[in-house]
């Protein structure tokens, strides 16, 4: 006989994800005693502890950590046999986790957020940011729906939906005597001063793929991990960096910064969603990245 529940199988899920019980609570819509309560009672039901508990932070025990593949991929044939119900139906209406990488979170987040929640009103949206390596595998295994990224998304079980280009640009600080006159090369001795990312981020790949023959020497001495940090530095004279067009807005609006672009044809990146082949979810990602596309041309 079945002792435990999709219910309390998806609390343990949330609570193995934030690590805390009252975030764990607010991420799965119930009370902090109520999630307590039921994380009890599955440890109860399978005779094992699943967490250590400090105050209100959890930490997996090696029990747990044993079961959480099982009991995501649980939860990842439960979700896939309610979107399979879901066909024919509206699109993009109940749960949907998205994941999306830190280069592109903060420039096309917020209007993603505002555009779902005024034209897909029963849809509720979550969140999860973190690095293309991350979050690929957390698609394949089900624990996301999709993600928002830059190709390539290699993995054998997820599929891939185009979205746009987005270009890349050279920042320098604005007092930079070396720097040339643009458009730069990309075989330009100004690319040795690239700084980069840390490692695990794509954004890193792409910046050492453009650079070809010339190697940054810069970049050993920094491991940024946001392109804000990167960029204050450079401000400052330490380097230079590479900058996605999607990030000029914000991020190139200093007076300390200068940003021009390379001789053609422009290095870009394509953004795209991926998702997972037999997830069901097909019509729901295109429904989104028309909504993206579409948002990025207006």
């Amino acid at each position: 006989m079945i002792t435990i529940t999709l219910r309390q199988m998806a609390y343990f899920e949330a609570l193995a994800e934030t690590r805390h019980f009252g975030r764990a609570a607010e991420l799965s819509k119930v009370s902090q005693p109520a999630l307590s309560t039921q994380i009890a009672e599955i440890e109860n039901r399978l005779g094992v502890r699943l967490f250590e508990r400090t105050g209100r932070a959890a930490l997996l025990t090696a029990d747990g950590a044993r079961l959480k593949p099982l009991i995501e991929r649980a939860l990842a044939d439960a979700r896939e046999i309610e979107a399979t119900a879901r066909l024919g139906r509206d699109v993009l209406e109940g749960r949907f986790r998205l994941g999306i990488i830190p280069t592109i979170a903060p420039y096309i987040l917020p209007s993603v957020l505002s555009a779902t929640a005024a034209r897909f009103p029963r849809l509720t949206l979550e969140i999860r940011e973190a690095v293309t390596g991350t979050l690929i595998e957390e698609t394949a295994s089900g624990g996301l729906d999709a993600l928002l990224a830059a190709d390539p998304l290699d993995h054998p079980s997820i599929a891939t939906l185009p979205l746009f280009k987005d270009r890349f640009f050279l920042a320098a600080s604005a007092g930079d005597k070396a720097f040339e006159k643009p458009p730069v090369a990309p075989e330009s001795p100004l690319l040795e001063r690239l700084m980069l990312l840390e490692e695990g981020h794509c954004l890193r790949d792409q910046a050492l793929a453009l650079c070809g023959e010339v190697k940054p020497v810069a970049m050993a001495s920094y491991g940024a991990t946001s392109l804000g940090t990167l960029l204050q530095m450079v401000a400052h004279g330490l380097g230079v960096t590479l900058v996605p067009e999607m990030a000029l807005p914000v991020e190139a609006v200093r007076a300390e910064l200068r940003v021009v672009p390379f001789t053609e044809p422009q290095p870009f990146r394509t953004i795209c969603l991926g998702y997972r082949r037999s997830g069901g979810r097909e019509s729901d990602v295109r429904a989104l990245g028309d909504m993206i596309a579409a948002g990025r041309l207006s």
